[in-house]
């Protein structure tokens, strides 16, 4: 016979019990309302644009049924240069969040580990760029990297140039620093305890090397959670390609999109091209997602 000290308890267990399945539940359904558009362009990247049409507003939409083939992608590349297209992306986005992890993780250490004056002013003015739109300064940045020095060959003999426009850098290096990489860094790497550094600095060991075998080791978290924020806006870049670069072999995977909008819009091909792109997103959140979470966790906790 339950005596009332132990019912009380098993009644609370119920109680959490049925609250982690409500919540279950309703994130499941969340999950299912936010695949839906992924699944409507899988679906759709496999019918011709006529069934696409036509299925819109019924629950077909959603169901690989009817004439379905793989036509739309092979009028992809046979539209666009989806190679060429894809490996600009690739690269460019490698290289900015390559870089940015280095150049953004030291800016956030000197912010948070070491002592100097105007510390503090510094990290204002960082957090304060994050209010200003890329869209105000974008005109002034095409006249600036226009004007930049470049080094160029002309018959295999180096000489100066000027102007950064239709090239790899210029996609590149006007994004390698990132305000928010650099406030998310400082939180995180201000979690971490400072008595490492001093029992490193009583070694001997420098900022440089606290920095490399110390407190970048820790914040594997942050890492991921700076490479997956940088390497969306890196990966879907538009306005700026669009701007500054005017050569077909350069562009990146997002300008290739205005191929397909043109007299008549191919929804079909649209569909397929969007998939292919869509797909490096997903397989590297998928990866560091565990580490975007923990990250996430951990810069709203003060150590």
């Amino acid at each position: 016979m339950t005596t009332p000290r132990t019912a009380a308890p098993l009644a609370e267990h119920d109680v959490r019990r049925r609250r982690k399945v409500w919540s279950y539940a309703a994130m499941s359904v969340l999950a299912v309302i936010f695949l839906f558009p992924l699944v409507f362009m899988l679906v759709s990247s496999l019918k011709p644009d006529s069934q696409i049409l036509s299925d819109i507003g019924s629950p077909q939409a959603f169901l690989p049924v009817g004439d379905i083939s793989l036509d739309n992608y092979f009028g992809v590349f046979d539209r666009v240069p989806v190679s060429r297209f894809l490996f600009n992306s690739v690269l460019v986005t490698v290289l900015t969040v390559g870089l940015g992890l280095i150049v953004n993780s030291m800016a956030g250490f000197a912010l948070s580990r070491m002592r100097w004056k105007g510390r503090s002013l510094v990290l204002s003015l960082v957090i304060a760029t994050l209010i200003v739109p890329f869209e105000t300064i974008a005109v002034p940045m095409v006249y600036w990297v226009s004007k930049l020095p470049t080094l160029v060959l002309e018959g295999g003999v180096p000489k100066y140039d000027f102007g950064w426009l239709n090239s790899y850098h210029v996609q590149i290096v006007p994004f390698i620093a990132n305000a928010f990489a650099i406030f998310l860094f400082t939180q995180y790497f201000s979690t971490i305890p400072k008595s490492l550094d001093e029992a490193a600095r009583i070694d001997g060991a420098g900022w440089f090397t606290i920095y490399r075998r110390i407190v970048a080791p820790l914040a594997g978290p942050a890492f991921a959670t700076v490479a997956i924020l940088t390497f969306l806006p890196a990966w879907n870049q538009y306005l700026w390609p669009l701007m500054v670069v005017q050569q077909e072999d350069l562009r990146p995977v997002m300008v290739g999109m205005q191929y397909f909008f043109q007299l008549n819009t191919a929804w079909g091909e649209v569909m397929a091209y969007t998939s292919l792109i869509t797909i490096p997103v997903l397989v590297v959140f998928l990866s560091f997602q565990r580490a975007f979470v923990s990250s996430v966790a951990a810069s709203g906790v003060k150590g």
